[in-house]
């Protein structure tokens, strides 16, 4: 579980690569990087846009399928090719009011690693870097790619009485 006021929580913001993707990425015979998806992560992502949590995607990689898959789950925010992700962090905490106790970040390895010492609740993976590891509140039992975002959604929604409420759980 994680050991943070989930009640508080306004916004979660989330790295793909190593997180929302395994780690491994196919390549396809033209040179584009094809990433996994996993289904329960895509569920709790779109429930919890619908319920009012902001989601946001913050990624290194620039493919036009990882736009695609999280604006079709009501992903508004959706920043591709970012070389210095504190920057796109601290933008989308002016833009939405926020504050860095109100947000969890969920990442994986070094480019990761600044934002997770300034947001006020930072995740990982089972299988992040040593480094991400020690400065997150909450390791997930599971591997990136693997139900990492479920995880994390899951708990914020359950914390807030949004999991299961009403009828917009049992849909897409």
């Amino acid at each position: 579980m994680i050991d943070y006021d989930l009640t508080k929580i306004r916004a979660v913001f989330f790295d793909v690569d190593g997180v929302l993707s395994a780690e491994t990425i196919t390549m396809s015979s033209d040179g584009e990087p094809l990433r996994t998806v996993n289904i329960k992560d895509g569920y709790a992502i779109q429930l919890a846009c619908k319920k009012g949590l902001r989601i946001a995607i913050i990624t290194g990689g620039n493919t036009m399928a990882v736009n695609k898959r999280y604006t079709g789950l009501g992903v508004e925010d959706v920043y591709m090719g970012v070389k210095d992700k504190v920057l796109f962090y601290r933008e989308l905490l002016k833009k939405y009011g926020l504050k860095n106790e109100e947000v969890i970040y969920v990442g994986d390895d070094i480019p990761d690693y600044e934002i997770m010492r300034e947001v006020g609740c930072a995740c990982c993976p089972k299988d992040a870097c040593v480094e991400v590891k020690s400065v997150s509140r909450y390791i997930s039992d599971r591997n990136g790619g693997y139900g990492v975002g479920r995880d994390i959604i899951e708990q914020v929604l359950k914390a807030q009485g949004k999991w299961m409420d009403n009828s917009d759980a049992f849909g897409w």
